[in-house]
C-alpha cells in the first residue's frame, strides 16, 4: 500500500461511518494520470483507493474520512453517498477486461475494508447502481460474480420470475437499493451488472434476477411482493 495523501477530502457529515463501498473505473489512459487527477484541486475529485492495473494500489485519503468520489445520487434511500461509503478506483477504461493483478488486489482490499467496517456484500456497489442515470462504471466488463463467489458481493440465484411489468420491475430495484429513475435507465444499470450480455425490452430473466435479489437483500421489504 502506497500512502499518497490527496487534499481533496473532508470529515464525515453528521457523524455519519462508512456502510457502503462504491466501485468506480477511472476511464483514464494509465493509473498515473487517474493518482494526478484524484489529488489535483482544480478538479476537486478523490477516492479513498486507487489500484493499477499492475496491482499497486495506493491510498489517497483515510477510511475515516469523506472522499470525494460519488457524486450526486442515492442507495437504499439516502443520499450523501460520500459520507457513508469507502471509494475505490479502479484502473480500467471501461472498455477492456480488468487485469487479473488489479482483480486480485481489490479482493484482499474489499476483504480488508469490509471486515474493519462490518460492511455486508450487499452493500458493495457500483457508481452506476447509486446513479445510474448519470454513471456507467465500473461497466459491463467488471465481474461481480467473481466478488459474490468470496462474499465480496451478491449475485442473483435461480427464481421464479413475476409477471413482466416495467413498474414492477422498477419497485422491485428500489427495493434491492436503487433510486428513482426512467425504467430504461433501471435496466440498463442492472443488466450491467447482472445480465451484461443481455439486450431488447425487459425480460423474464430480468424480472427473475431483480425479485431474487430484492427478496434476499431488501432495503425497503414493503416492496417486496409475498
Amino acid at each position: 500500500m502506497i500512502w499518497h495523501p490527496s487534499p481533496n477530502f473532508g470529515p464525515r457529515r453528521n457523524g455519519a461511518q462508512p456502510g457502503l463501498i462504491v466501485l468506480h473505473y477511472t476511464a483514464m489512459d494509465s493509473a498515473e494520470a487517474a493518482l494526478e487527477r484524484l489529488c489535483s484541486t482544480e478538479h476537486e475529485v478523490s477516492a479513498h483507493y486507487l489500484i493499477g492495473r499492475d496491482g499497486t494500489c495506493w491510498q489517497l485519503v483515510r477510511e475515516a474520512d469523506r472522499a470525494w468520489h460519488a457524486g450526486a445520487g442515492f442507495w437504499a434511500g439516502q443520499g450523501d453517498v460520500n459520507s457513508r461509503s469507502i471509494g475505490i478506483e479502479l484502473d480500467n477504461d471501461g472498455k477492456t477486461p480488468f487485469s487479473e493483478p488489479l482483480i486480485a488486489r481489490l479482493e484482499a482490499l474489499l476483504g480488508k475494508v469490509m471486515a474493519a467496517w462490518q460492511i455486508a456484500p450487499q452493500a458493495v456497489i457500483g457508481h452506476s447502481d447509486m446513479a445510474p442515470d448519470r454513471k456507467s462504471d465500473p461497466g459491463a466488463r467488471f465481474d461481480w460474480r467473481r466478488l459474490a463467489r468470496q462474499g465480496l458481493a451478491v449475485w442473483p440465484e435461480a427464481a421464479t420470475a413475476p409477471a413482466t411489468d416495467p413498474d414492477a420491475f422498477a419497485r422491485l430495484a428500489r427495493a434491492f437499493g436503487y433510486p428513482d429513475a426512467s425504467h430504461d435507465v433501471l435496466l440498463t444499470a442492472v443488466r450491467d451488472r447482472f445480465r451484461p450480455a443481455a439486450r431488447g425490452p425487459l425480460s423474464a430473466e430480468d424480472m427473475a434476477v431483480i425479485a431474487d435479489l430484492a427478496r434476499r437483500f431488501p432495503v425497503d421489504p414493503a416492496a417486496v411482493p409475498a
